[in-house]
């Protein structure tokens, strides 16, 4: 039986961002955003990752979080869930409110050690999926990619389908970790590079 690398014993909510620049918990650890298009199962696997059943909320309506929240995890790291993008039924104004919202606290935030990008592994990535990725190699954010509902795809259609993925943002297949909130799948993958990426120091500081 293998050993979980984060063994989850503490979970504070510290409370949500509404706008760019306003209030915001103290960066006094490390932070790891999560980020994705709406219904890219962002939430269920948030809550599958910490063992929660409902610490992120699982909505039918897509686009429904509009602020960034905040969850401390044994008191070791922010765990920050950033607002999905790309709900087409969002109005173009909304969706215009919320990326300076998130692109303000990704450029800005000091802890922050890197960002878990989720895309759709039965999907191409849309023009949303892809704008963040440039968005993040731009700022030089470390980013961590989950293909997500890997259940919903039979085995033998995954490594195509996580290959086509890796190709279109421009990285390797092993850089990919294919999930499922539903099974568990890439459960214990995922937790051991946010560990090890939150024992990295701020890029923004090792940059300088």
């Amino acid at each position: 039986m293998s050993t979980d690398p984060l063994v989850i014993r503490r979970i504070d909510y510290l409370g949500p961002m509404a706008s760019a620049g306003g209030w915001r918990p103290e960066p006094n650890l490390p932070e790891v955003a999560f980020s994705g298009r709406s219904n890219v199962g962002k939430s269920s696997l948030i809550n599958r990752l910490v063992r929660r059943r409902a610490l992120a909320r699982v909505s039918n309506t897509p686009g429904r979080t509009r602020e960034i929240h905040f969850f401390g995890i044994n008191e070791l790291f922010t765990l920050v869930d950033l607002p999905g993008y790309g709900y087409a039924k969002i109005s173009k104004a909304r969706q215009a409110e919320w990326r300076p919202l998130i692109e303000g606290f990704l450029r800005s935030s000091p802890p922050l050690r890197g960002v878990v990008q989720l895309l759709d592994v039965r999907h191409d990535p849309t023009d949303d999926d892809l704008q963040m990725v440039d968005f993040l190699a731009e700022i030089g954010a470390p980013t961590i990619f989950v293909a997500t509902k890997v259940d919903k795809l039979h085995k033998r259609e995954l490594p195509a389908r996580v290959a086509a993925l890796a190709g279109v943002v421009g990285t390797s297949e092993e850089q990919i970790i294919p999930f499922s909130a539903h099974t568990g799948e890439g459960r214990d993958d995922l937790a051991a590079a946010i560990v090890s990426l939150v024992g990295e120091p701020a890029w923004r500081e090792a940059a300088g």
